[in-house]
């Protein structure tokens, strides 16, 4: 099993200043998570703010979190689209030093079908040059990619070690566990609902939260993995009203408030994206002092 993949990972923010990379902060973040006790840090993922990233921002990011990485964790490189020959290409054109897997959307906007989502990763997979993490989060693409086409592709090829699944569909993930191969890896897409995954038997999360609290989500992962419920709820508990208010004004403008809050990067995002709003803002204030049991 690809055991450096089982557990927490968080999908790193990218934090900005006056509309740049803020690569000061990045580095204190990657530090952040990493001493807080993640097993995994993934890079230009959704909550990265990818799309709003030239190409020349993309690969500054990928080599200076290696750089600053040091070998410490294992690293995800995230690589999609919704133009099958783009994502191909980007994918040629990098040099993967420090990393050990691509993590991969399924394509947004096009909306296509499951045999079109199959292909377009068997594409991928025929010129990849590490392992393949799948990503379904149909609330963003327009197209869930379904546990038959994910189980598919699994079968298909060894190239593709798991899948994160933030379709919010248990019966789906459920369906996955049930049906994949020995060594495949189903990873939680969504926060919330990772400790209930965690009882029916998946291999961890790449977490949006964890970005600000490593420590207190990682402990509640493990403590799931290990079959310790009890030990598991009250961190989930402790962590649950800030998972929720973190989403109210979308992802990444929630977590990079919070981030703001503990004074490891700024809340700024770019533009269709916009910042968090005061009410939002008073409210993950208040939940994370009771959190911390210290004023922010």
């Amino acid at each position: 099993m690809n055991t450096e993949f089982r557990g927490t990972g968080v999908a790193l923010v990218t934090p900005f200043k006056d509309g740049k990379v803020d690569f000061k902060s990045l580095k204190k973040l990657i530090n952040h998570t990493i001493d807080g006790g993640l097993e995994f840090l993934v890079s230009l993922g959704t909550t990265g703010e990818s799309a709003t990233l030239s190409v020349e921002e993309k690969l500054k990011v990928l080599e200076f979190t290696a750089d600053v990485n040091q070998g410490r964790v294992p690293l995800v490189a995230g690589f999609g689209g919704n133009d099958t020959k783009k994502v191909i290409e980007t994918i040629q054109n990098f040099h993967f030093n420090g990393y050990d897997a691509i993590l991969s959307v399924s394509p947004a906007y096009n909306k296509p079908t499951q045999e079109g989502i199959y292909r377009h990763f068997m594409a991928i997979e025929a010129i990849a040059p590490r392992p393949i993490i799948l990503y379904n989060v149909p609330s963003r693409t327009g197209a869930n990619m379904t546990a038959q086409t994910t189980l598919r592709l699994a079968h298909s090829s060894d190239k593709f070690i798991a899948v994160k699944e933030a379709s919010g569909n248990l019966q789906q993930c459920m369906e996955i566990v049930q049906n994949k191969p020995k060594d495949f890896l189903v990873l939680s897409g969504d926060d919330l609902i990772t400790l209930p995954m965690l009882a029916f038997g998946i291999d961890g999360v790449i977490s949006v939260v964890a970005n600000a609290f490593p420590r207190q989500f990682s402990e509640m992962v493990r403590f799931g993995l290990a079959n310790d419920f009890v030990n598991a709820r009250p961190l989930h508990f402790d962590l649950m009203d800030i998972i929720d208010l973190i989403f109210v004004d979308g992802n990444p403008a929630g977590i990079k408030g919070v981030l703001e809050m503990l004074g490891i990067c700024n809340k700024e995002v770019r533009l269709p994206l916009a910042e968090l709003t005061l009410s939002t803002e008073s409210k993950l204030k208040a939940a994370i002092q009771q959190l911390l049991a210290v004023p922010v």
